[in-house]
């Protein structure tokens, strides 16, 4: 029992100690960072941006164009405008034209796809990811990144980057990452709404079980 626990503190230590490491090194990349999944002209926002600078190469194949819509106030006509711009229909999934043979011979790997990434990431890792890079010469791309060295992915916000201020720019990305938090999740803001009245009901129902328990309790004595 005593080496099962040694073990398991063993274990314990390097993951705290790693993930110390982690959050560390993204600690001066994320200092900007305020995601509001609450606030729906953020998500419009991250949206636009997803669709403008990101569509290209990664999808949201877990998710739909009229779902997104739907979700986030925007009409079907601002939809086929925006944020559509392959040959898909407002019931399609996600998807671009990019090939994954060609992602691999043009990238090392293909993007990949970003559903999900917030959630097997965090939405800290992606807002420092795209808030980190640097010139690298020896880079195929001309770019490397502080929180994922030798990332094949190109800095495509360079531009902004360079046309926004500090301020203007952390609100770009805040919008961006929140909307990937919304992908991973879209019924995130109902899960926060509902738990509190679970919490609530849980606490009420905790009063009357305890004053049952007392009144039981009293007669037994």
């Amino acid at each position: 029992m005593k080496s099962l626990f040694a073990i398991y503190s063993v274990f314990a230590f390097i993951s705290g100690a790693t993930f110390a490491a982690g959050s560390m090194d993204l600690d001066e990349y994320i200092e900007g960072m305020n995601v509001k999944t609450s606030d729906s002209k953020s998500l419009q926002r991250g949206a636009r941006n997803f669709f403008n600078y990101c569509s290209g190469c990664h999808t949201l194949q877990y998710m739909r164009y009229n779902q997104i819509a739907e979700d986030l106030g925007i009409s079907e006509d601002q939809l086929m405008q925006n944020l559509i711009f392959t040959d898909s229909s407002p019931q399609d999934l996600v998807m671009n034209n990019m090939l994954k043979e060609d992602g691999d011979r043009w990238f090392g790997k293909a993007p990949p796809d970003l559903t999900l990434v917030t959630r097997r990431k965090s939405p800290e890792y992606v807002y420092g990811l795209l808030n980190s890079f640097y010139p690298d010469n020896n880079s195929p791309t001309g770019v490397n990144n502080h929180v994922q060295e030798a990332s094949s992915m190109p800095h495509v916000l360079w531009d902004l980057q360079e046309r926004l201020s500090d301020e203007e720019y952390s609100q770009f990305l805040n919008d961006t990452v929140g909307f990937l938090v919304y992908a991973g999740e879209p019924i995130v803001e109902k899960r926060k709404s509902m738990g509190v009245w679970v919490i609530g009901f849980l606490l009420i129902f905790l009063i009357f079980s305890y004053a049952l328990y007392k009144d039981i309790w009293r007669e037994v004595k």
